[in-house]
């Protein structure tokens, strides 16, 4: 059995996660079912959507139980893991917050707009205040293309609040991703596979390389619950808990540039919701059929699987360019 001690790190716990998230989903499944936390479906989305009225919600769960275990193994010995790990379960907790409210009032308003940021602005602010005291990540930022090897230096005034704006923006432009059957789920998968590629250029990156590779592994397991039609959503729980994931990694390799690249389809779904809000306060009329882009895509008669498998592509190629981008 000597052959199992030569295999990665990285590929061990990635594997270990996806076997872990298999087994939560197995158990929390039938319990989310038996407390009927159900997915409210928004009234005014797409008529198709209606099915999944009553969908066990919180599955957010299945990826962040193994996260915790396995990353719980090497947190108390590397303060990056702890850190990554806590403030993807601090971001966690506001979307528990919000998804359970929701359930208790069987409706689609949970927190309110200025608690839920200010819960994301707390989580942000703790994360900040590690990267700035207890490492070097905020002294340098990879451009795009200039080359991983020539960083430019952010004045700490500036830093600060540009940490800021990348969490909380990444925690929102995943929460609204989240919107198709295993769309956000396998997207962010797939952002997290190529992290922990990029970590493997730096030993010094081991921690964050092992923390991607779980998470992605965790990610892969759920969707073998979530993907079309899904047996469970990931709710505010699992979404917010991903977006503050992915932007804290891009942070702490001080490639938040570059998750602006690999993750270009959360800018995409971003931006749609904005320029529609923006274009129809001032005119009366939509840009798009829907909101979020992907609502507007289904509308002009893609089926939900095809979008997915369309962003999905589109991701790979977005990672592609990133990683051309570094060399």
């Amino acid at each position: 059995m000597a052959w199992i001690n030569s295999i990665p790190s990285h590929i061990t716990v990635f594997i270990a996660a996806f076997i872990l998230a298999l087994i939560s989903g197995a158990i929390l499944l039938p319990l989310l079912k038996r407390l009927k936390f159900g997915q409210m479906v928004r009234n005014d989305g797409p008529k198709t959507h209606l099915a999944k009225q009553g969908t066990p919600t919180m599955g957010g769960f299945i990826f962040l139980v193994p996260l915790l275990i396995i990353g719980g193994f090497y947190a108390p010995k590397d303060m990056n893991m702890a850190a990554l790990i806590l403030t993807t379960a601090g971001f966690g907790i506001v979307g528990f917050i919000d998804d359970f409210l929701k359930i208790k009032r069987k409706s689609n308003e949970g927190l309110q707009p200025k608690q839920k940021m200010l819960g994301l602005l707390i989580i942000s602010a703790c994360f900040t205040a590690y990267i700035v005291l207890m490492t070097n990540a905020g002294e340098k930022t990879v451009i795009p293309f200039v080359g991983i090897d020539n960083p430019i230096n952010i004045p700490i005034a500036l830093f600060v609040p540009f940490c800021f704006f990348v969490l909380i923006s990444y925690t929102n432009a995943v929460n609204l991703t989240d919107g198709l059957d295993g769309l956000a789920g396998s997207i962010t998968m797939i952002v997290l596979v190529f992290f922990t590629v990029v970590a493997m250029m730096n030993s010094e990156w081991d921690s964050i390389k092992l923390f991607c590779a779980i998470l992605a592994g965790a990610c892969l397991g759920f969707l073998a619950y979530n993907l079309y039609p899904a047996k469970v959503i990931m709710g505010d729980v699992g979404s917010l808990a991903l977006g503050g994931a992915v932007a804290a990694v891009s942070l702490l390799l001080q490639m938040p540039f570059i998750l602006f690249i690999a993750g270009f389809v959360y800018f995409i779904e971003n931006m749609s919701v904005i320029l529609q809000v923006v274009y129809y306060k001032k005119t009366g009329k939509r840009i798009f059929k829907m909101a979020p882009i992907h609502h507007h895509f289904e509308l002009l008669g893609w089926k939900e699987t095809k979008v997915v498998i369309v962003f999905l592509i589109a991701t790979v190629i977005f990672c592609t360019i990133a990683f051309y981008a570094l060399r």
